[in-house]
């Protein structure tokens, strides 16, 4: 008997769901009063939490004696940076993780989308944008607990022992390279490069991590595979967290022109549209237009203050941080209630003052001129790319302060900015 392609796919996202529900099932735990305030007393991960939370319930996950769940003003900020890929976003995450008393994540739903979308079929983007929030947001707010052991469901090969040497870019966070979690350096040892900790560091003790994260008084995360704000409605609302977000964009035009040097393979044709003059005719137009759609709709949420983002969204064009990224800086951390220490200074003054040009060995480096670097995507997009850009998301580049360019010679210009002076106030 022959099936047909439409039972093929139903088969397969049958396959899917079964697998992220075991998965949920697997990593969940008994509810019950936490005796201790440790991960390993109750769990957060059933999907009759994840209603109560959605619904905003309190006393429903069986954490309440989390200190970083009480509701009072010392517990634990989460703070997360929410933005799309070659935004800026792992400079904005560094600005966080040089804090003390920070515990900083780079980008965990990477194991998420790894694990899961690749199994899913192609004509199924609804199905899998569900999936991948759904597992997205249990992660998320897994984590704001300190709770590390719930990402081993997602790591492969699966952890052994709670320890791992393939946590992605696992040398982008200070306290998974400092002690008690590696023994490698010193206290005195304050920047420690990504490449000597996954180096000289051993394999990751999922239980010592998880001690780190206890240990700092906020925990942040930097996310830029969730599309738009309004995915994350239900954790923002979550009254056992206590989130700020942070929404960082940039023009589009720069984004895309990032993504063309960084991601050459995906981005092959608009190479050749750049360098031939000619729009090959199989070139994925979505992979600008999901871009601009996202920011308009994410941004369009954030700047209408509806009541469930009070107190807990900040705006931040990454063209603003380039530009003077201490004064920025510090806006950011006066949003977030928390004091600047000097190692944040420090590593700003230390890391926008380089070359304009990225190592290519590092494409996700920050050391670099970032006020140079902000608009430098002018110097290297051909005008009717910028002019289809502008076409397309000229909605977006309107909102957000961005100036369309009319002429090649204006493009390359340089003497006059393309970003218009914009102030955008936190919704406090």
């Amino acid at each position: 008997m022959q099936c047909s392609w439409k039972a093929v796919i139903l088969l397969a996202l049958a396959s899917i769901a079964i697998q992220y529900t075991a998965i949920r099932t697997l990593t969940s735990k008994p509810f019950q009063l936490c005796s201790l305030p440790s991960p390993q007393n109750c769990g957060l991960g059933s999907q009759d939490a994840e209603s109560s939370f959605e619904r905003g319930a309190p006393g429903n996950g069986g954490c309440d004696d989390y200190p970083y769940f009480s509701l009072n003003s010392s517990r634990k900020t989460h703070i997360l940076v929410l933005a799309t890929t070659r935004s800026g976003s792992s400079f904005v995450g560094q600005l966080l993780n040089q804090h003390q008393d920070v515990f900083y994540l780079f980008e965990p739903l990477y194991h998420v989308q790894n694990t899961l979308i690749p199994r899913l079929s192609h004509n199924s983007k609804t199905m899998n944008r569900r999936v991948m929030l759904g597992a997205s947001r249990d992660l998320l707010r897994s984590l704001y607990g300190c709770d590390l052991y719930f990402l081993e469901s997602y790591i492969k090969p699966t952890p052994t022992n709670h320890t791992t040497d393939k946590l992605f870019r696992r040398g982008a966070s200070r306290a998974l390279c400092q002690q008690p979690v590696c023994d490698a350096f010193g206290p005195s040892d304050v920047n420690v490069d990504e490449g000597d900790c996954v180096k000289k560091c051993a394999a990751l003790n999922m239980t010592l991590a998880t001690e780190a994260c206890h240990e700092k008084r906020h925990v942040a995360l930097k996310i830029v595979r969730v599309p738009e704000i309004g995915d994350l409605r239900a954790l923002v609302e979550d009254p056992r967290l206590n989130i700020k977000v942070i929404q960082l964009v940039r023009d589009p035009r720069g984004i895309l022109s990032s993504r063309i040097e960084t991601f050459r393979d995906t981005y092959r044709l608009w190479r050749i549209w750049r360098a031939t003059g000619r729009r090959p005719y199989n070139l994925d137009l979505s992979q600008l237009t999901i871009v601009c759609d996202d920011f308009l709709s994410s941004v369009s949420t954030g700047l209408s203050h509806p009541y469930w983002l009070k107190g807990k969204y900040m705006l931040v064009r990454y063209e603003d941080l380039a530009k003077n990224p201490l004064l920025k800086t510090k806006e950011i951390y006066d949003y977030l209630g928390l004091p600047m220490d000097k190692n944040v200074e420090d590593w700003i003054h230390a890391n926008t003052r380089g070359s304009n040009e990225p190592s290519a060995k590092h494409k996700f480096g920050t050391v670099r001129d970032s006020a140079a670097n902000a608009e430098s995507w002018r110097l290297k997009l051909s005008y009717d790319m910028v002019e289809h850009t502008q076409m397309v998301c000229h909605k977006v580049l309107q909102q957000l302060g961005y100036k369309a360019v009319k002429s090649a010679e204006e493009l390359k210009n340089m003497s006059i900015s393309v970003v218009q002076d914009k102030t955008f106030v936190p919704f406090l």
